[in-house]
């Protein structure tokens, strides 16, 4: 349950929660139904939208959920966090997760690319020890390429 506290991380995951069971469900829009303080949130913005014609959706509420309670510096917060990460004291596979959480929030990678990306943006976070042991392997799948290191 959302309580409707400045907390962007729990929010995106709340959102991700809902629609994760609205879509096992097979829910219709009609059939989404929030409650508590998401609720009342919502039938004032509802009310809001309808005063100005907008069409009231899923999409609308996703949209204006997330300008409220995940607003954009978060995500830029991260995606600079993104480009800033290195792999420090952490384990290869501490690492590998904490980039692939921050992956979601880099904008630049598209489907013929990003695997290519994710290995040359995770390598050049690597400590340079590691670093030097893969260098010359070449490989070009992300998941491959971690369980190399």
């Amino acid at each position: 349950m959302f309580r409707g506290k400045h907390d962007p991380d729990g929010a995106l995951e709340w959102l991700k929660d809902i629609e994760r069971i609205f879509r096992v469900m097979d829910c219709s829009d009609a059939q989404k139904v929030l409650v508590g303080e998401t609720d009342d949130w919502w039938v004032a913005t509802r009310q809001r939208l309808k005063g100005v014609g907008e069409a009231i959706s899923w999409v609308v509420f996703r949209w204006e959920f997330l300008v409220k309670y995940y607003p954009e510096y978060v995500c830029s917060k991260k995606e600079i966090d993104f480009l800033k990460l290195k792999q420090g004291e952490m384990t290869v596979i501490e690492y590998a997760a904490k980039f692939v959480e921050l992956a979601n929030y880099y904008p630049h990678y598209s489907e013929a690319t990003a695997e290519f990306l994710k290995c040359v943006m995770f390598e050049k976070g690597l400590r340079s020890e590691i670093k030097k042991a893969i260098r010359y392997q070449r490989i070009c799948k992300f998941p491959d390429f971690v369980n190399s290191c």
